[in-house]
């Protein structure tokens, strides 16, 4: 796929499935806006796109929870790049413990993080779309909406969120030329694993129920961004795939 002249907006691209992501993006030739909290991963992130050489990377940090300073952000970012082609919700916090200890206080900053950010980009970056006639916008959500995790549940409803979202914007949008879809995404080896007290133990859980034997990757993730934020997927909107290796088939 090419992605020469198209401009990606990327959250949570310094960490988790976002990285790699990010530098297959570059590497197929997009300029692409790495938006995160982590300055020493973005940076070391910028150093490693320069030296694919294809495409380009800015690294820009910050704090999704702050949504005025988003909004603020983001508006530089269209005034300084110009219309944004593809705009890809990925990042995610994921606090795991039981339903009576989550306080009300976390389970909105998780939203905040988690949906309200993606709602101030879409904000900030669909009326260009819509002027241009042509858009992409991808929701990164979790087979965890399907059932079967506990301790999970600000999480779990916020994905849910997103897959909402998608298919109403997909309706608002579609006259526009704009796509929404989304990907959920199955157990992938990345830092959220780290809440399992028994790793092994949880990989052999995770082989059992998916059709194919073996971990999925972040370029298995990244190929199916690229998809969906390619024109091969011109016709496809308000969808969710289950990139999970064959775990969830509905």
């Amino acid at each position: 796929m090419n992605f020469a002249g198209k401009k990606i907006l990327l959250t949570g691209a310094a960490g988790g499935l976002g990285y790699g992501s990010a530098l297959e993006f570059v590497r197929h030739g997009a300029r692409l806006i790495a938006l995160d909290i982590k300055p020493a991963q973005g940076e070391q992130l910028q150093r490693d796109a320069k030296k694919i050489g294809s495409g380009s990377l800015i690294y820009v940090n910050q704090d999704l929870a702050e949504v005025d300073g988003l909004r603020k952000t983001v508006a530089e970012l269209v005034k300084k790049e110009g219309v944004i082609d593809v705009l890809i919700n990925n990042a995610a916090i994921y606090p795991a413990k039981t339903f009576e200890e989550f306080s009300l206080e976390e389970y909105r900053r998780v939203q905040m993080v988690n949906v309200e950010a993606g709602i101030v980009c879409a904000q900030m970056l669909v009326p260009p779309m819509k002027q241009q006639r042509y858009g992409r916008i991808v929701n990164i959500t979790s087979i965890t909406v399907y059932g079967g995790w506990a301790n999970l549940y600000p999480y779990v409803a916020s994905k849910a969120s997103l897959i909402g979202l998608a298919r109403v914007w997909a309706r608002e949008f579609g006259p526009y030329d704009i796509t929404v879809n989304c990907i959920a995404c199955g157990a992938f080896p990345t830092d959220a694993e780290k809440i399992h007290p028994d790793p092994e133990g949880y990989t052999r859980f995770v082989l059992e129920h998916q059709c194919l034997k073996r971990r999925g990757t972040t370029q298995d993730v990244a190929h199916t961004m690229m998809y969906l934020a390619s024109d091969y997927s011109s016709f496809l909107t308000g969808q969710t795939l289950n990139l999970d290796g064959g775990w969830v088939m509905r």
